[in-house]
């Protein structure tokens, strides 16, 4: 599985395995995954990552 770098509403920063609608209809930039940090089901978006 491929694994996404995505930031939460509250800031934090991890990955998921999955984007969750990835190829589906879009709703807006963001989605719902359940943050590992603060544990609540928070909207999320993929982070642009530096090439160094």
């Amino acid at each position: 599985m491929e694994r996404t770098v995505v930031r939460c509403a509250d800031g934090h920063v991890f990955s998921a395995t999955s984007f969750p609608m990835q190829k589906a209809e879009r709703l807006g930039p963001g989605r719902l995954v359940r943050c590992p940090r603060c544990a609540r089901l928070r909207s999320v978006v993929p982070v642009a990552l530096e090439k160094r």
